[in-house]
């Protein structure tokens, strides 16, 4: 016979612990968060005091698209948006996509700003 039978070799042991999977896989992770977390919520905080900081006077988009002028800041959740002469929505604040112009502080009649303690 000129052809010897073929025999598998004996399979070596896996090694249960690679370190180097372990660094690959945190590396990972770490550049994951570098770069998509971490600007994700640097972006969303920065929404947040946006619309914190709304006052009247401000020139707002609405995420409908709506383009107006605030009217009056009704209380923490709510905005009264001025659309068209004579034509006034009430928003909720989270619903505003972006402030497009920031106004003064509006003066009332003391003579005081608003904004102000």
């Amino acid at each position: 016979m000129l052809i010897s039978p073929a025999f598998a070799q004996a399979a070596s042991p896996i090694d249960a612990f690679d370190p180097g999977f372990f660094i690959m896989m945190g590396l990972l992770f770490l550049i994951m968060y570098l770069f998509m977390f971490r600007p994700q919520q640097k972006k969303a905080k920065q929404q947040r005091e946006m619309i914190a900081a709304v006052r009247r006077g401000d020139t707002v988009v609405t995420q409908g698209g709506l383009i107006g002028k605030v009217s009056k800041v009704m209380s923490d959740e709510e905005v009264l948006i001025e659309i068209a002469e004579g034509v006034r929505v009430r928003a909720v604040k989270n619903t505003l996509a972006d402030v497009r112009s920031k106004s003064e502080p509006v003066k009332t009649d003391g003579g005081t700003d608003k904004g102000t303690s």
